[in-house]
């Protein structure tokens, strides 16, 4: 945009060619099954990411070749097989410099620079209930560390052995993690007992773990709307991408805070 803008300032191109050229920029069309944001990053501070459920694998490698020349980007939701499927296809960015780090739990395809450091801003808690939330909060930590934050994970300490919580969650909290996402299944109950001890926003992340009326998640999600302990906002079911966002969010607002005093 400033590069058009200089152009314009010059006398080099009209202001209709400049709007044109700010629209082309802002919008990439694929085919005629995408339209990417080209701007999100720099609007958000997010990497722009490819959501591969309900897309077909020539799509997605289409969409993620048309970003080649984007140093980072993720692809989420892209399970093994599928990666396995388009991976030899991606060799153009392995060739321009970009590295793929594919992370098989998150169901994440993470590509990017890796000459590029990202900017350290915060320090994210990662808790989940049990074994089975893991592949939710992996999603939530690879998001959180893509966008510039240090992440501290304490997997499996949920409330039917809640004594295996304390030790880990009094780390988090001597390592001045500023927001802690906690991922639950069952019943939902941790981000309540997580939210009654601790000083710092919590974000509960329900899971589909569960069965009979805790079938898909649905018991979690209530029980962690309707928790009685304060400071706790709920995402979807399953949603460790819009948890990992929201931390993200929440810290860059704390550290602007932190700047005004």
């Amino acid at each position: 945009m400033m590069q058009i803008l200089e152009r314009l300032s010059k006398g080099e191109i009209s202001p209709e060619d400049a709007e044109k050229l700010i629209k082309d920029n802002q919008i990439m069309e694929v085919g005629d099954f995408a339209k990417l944001d080209m701007c999100r990053e720099s609007r958000t501070g997010f990497p722009e990411a490819i959501f591969a459920s309900g897309k077909k694998d020539h799509e997605i490698v289409k969409i993620i070749l048309s970003c080649a020349d984007r140093a980072h980007m993720m692809v989420t939701r892209l399970e093994k097989d599928r990666y396995d499927n388009i991976c030899g296809e991606l060799e153009p960015l392995i060739n321009k410099g970009l590295k793929l780090n594919y992370n098989e739990r998150a169901r994440i395809l993470v590509i990017k620079d890796e000459k590029k450091s990202v900017k350290k801003i915060g320090k994210v808690g990662i808790i989940t209930a049990g074994t089975s939330d893991i592949p939710v909060a992996e999603e939530a930590r690879v998001v959180a560390e893509e966008a510039g934050c240090e992440t501290i994970a304490s997997y499996d300490v949920g409330v039917a052995g809640i004594h295996r919580l304390f030790s880990h969650l009094d780390h988090m909290m001597n390592e001045e993690v500023q927001v802690i996402i906690v991922a639950a299944g069952m019943e939902g109950a941790l981000p309540s007992v997580v939210a009654g001890m601790v000083d710092v926003p919590v974000i509960g992340l329900p899971t589909s773990v569960g069965y009979g009326v805790g079938e898909g998640g649905f018991t979690a999600l209530y029980s962690m709307l309707q928790s009685c302990a304060p400071g706790i906002a709920v995402v979807n079911i399953d949603n460790g991408f819009g948890a990992g966002v929201f931390a993200v969010t929440l810290i860059k607002q704390i550290n602007k805070s932190k700047q005004v005093l």
